[in-house]
């Protein structure tokens, strides 16, 4: 191979060399501190139903989620505030101790009359109610079950 030849292989490896350092520092950096989390009026927008509905508050609906399963089991957090943010950050109201989660993973948005939603926020590995993944915000009942890294969490009165 001539000189030029050799000197443009080399350039071209060095470029995708950094291509792919750039993208696992991008990948680190969303895992360690989340992504953009749109407000609380843009969830409350993404919940809207087409219809509305007349139900009114009973004593079987949800009041707390609650972990099952896994190395924090039995711990739980109230939806009175109409929403809990899950994941390890320190900033969230349901902590999770599981390597596969991420900071700030997903959000729980209780919306009264239009029930409860769960909401992955761009982690990484994922969040699956009844063994589905999800990607946009998704209604949960009492009889759902949220799996979010190795813990299982779920509605309760």
């Amino acid at each position: 191979m001539s000189e030029i030849t050799l000197t443009i292989v080399k350039v071209l490896f060095l470029a995708l060399l950094w291509l792919f350092i750039l993208f696992v520092a991008s990948v680190i950096r969303s895992d360690l501190f989340g992504r953009a989390v749109p407000s609380a009026d843009g969830a409350r927008q993404l919940q809207t139903p087409d219809r509305p509905r007349r139900a009114k508050r009973t004593k079987g609906q949800p009041r707390v989620m609650t972990i099952t399963n896994g190395p924090t089991a039995g711990t739980q957090a109230e939806l009175a505030g109409g929403t809990i943010m899950i994941g390890r950050g320190a900033d969230c109201q349901l902590l999770l101790d599981d390597d596969y989660v991420s900071t700030r993973h997903a959000r729980v948005v209780a919306g009264g009359e239009n029930g409860v939603y769960i909401e992955d926020l761009g982690s990484t590995n994922g969040t699956y109610v009844n063994g589905m993944r999800i990607t946009a915000p998704t209604s949960i009942t009492l009889q759902d079950t949220v799996r979010i890294g190795k813990t299982v969490l779920k509605l309760e009165t």
